[in-house]
């Protein structure tokens, strides 16, 4: 877990630097690198995508995940969680949830969280985690004097999320084929398309509601894998 602690403590230094920095920028200023964080978001997204050597299996994914979020309502309940947090502290900040959102998803989407997790999980050490807090405490600066305040509360899910592969590799380190990593990669890289078109003004897409994408695709991606059910014959 070193490179996960390493991780939230740089993203903690730099939303906070970027808070500051905040309350001394032109609005326009700050406009101009939300339009660049934006535009940013949906290449990564594309570069993501090419990774998948099986693209039925994200199809799928996105297909299940989308039923599964929204029947549970993910993008209404996390809003609503977001609004409480936000009263519980007093935050006037609008952009909270999507400074939440977008700093999670472009924290956790990248390949280099799954591989570095999955490495320190089987006992290769925190290198790759490392690497990659350095470039989120620079992403945290940006997002969070384009933001705001939501960047710095996206420590908690990232975590969630990148503590618990970790640990869950320590025990199935053998279950995160490079395949499965791929199109799990990919699949990221499909949400991250859809936050940047919301970033950008585009559209309004309940990308929260296709979270569960992420479940399914391990899944799938590893029973195809394994030839189980071999999604490539459709």
């Amino acid at each position: 877990m070193t490179g996960t602690l390493v991780n939230v403590a740089t993203v903690i230094a730099g939303s906070i630097l970027g808070l500051i920095f905040k309350q001394r920028l032109p609005r326009r200023v700050v406009t101009v690198v939300f339009h660049g964080i934006g535009l940013f978001t949906m290449g990564l997204g594309v570069s993501m995508f090419l990774e998948s050597q099986w693209i039925i299996t994200v199809v799928l994914s996105l297909l299940f995940g989308g039923i599964t979020g929204g029947l549970l309502r993910l993008e209404e309940r996390v809003e609503n969680m977001s609004e409480n947090i936000k009263s519980r502290f007093r935050f006037t900040d609008e952009r909270f949830t999507e400074g939440l959102i977008t700093s999670f998803l472009l924290f956790c989407m990248g390949s280099l969280t799954l591989l570095g997790a999955i490495n320190e999980g089987m006992g290769q050490g925190p290198e790759l985690l490392i690497t990659k807090s350095v470039l989120d405490g620079f992403s945290s600066m940006a997002l969070a004097a384009a933001m705001g305040v939501g960047v710095l509360f996206s420590v908690i899910p990232l975590l969630v999320y990148q503590g618990g592969i970790t640990l869950l590799s320590m025990w199935l380190g053998d279950f995160f084929a490079q395949s499965v990593v791929n199109e799990l990669t990919a699949t990221g890289g499909v949400l991250l398309i859809g936050l940047g078109i919301n970033i950008l003004n585009l559209g309004k897409l309940k990308i929260t509601d296709l979270l569960p994408s992420l479940l399914f695709v391990v899944l799938f991606a590893w029973m195809q894998y394994r030839q189980i059910f071999p999604f490539s014959l459709f």
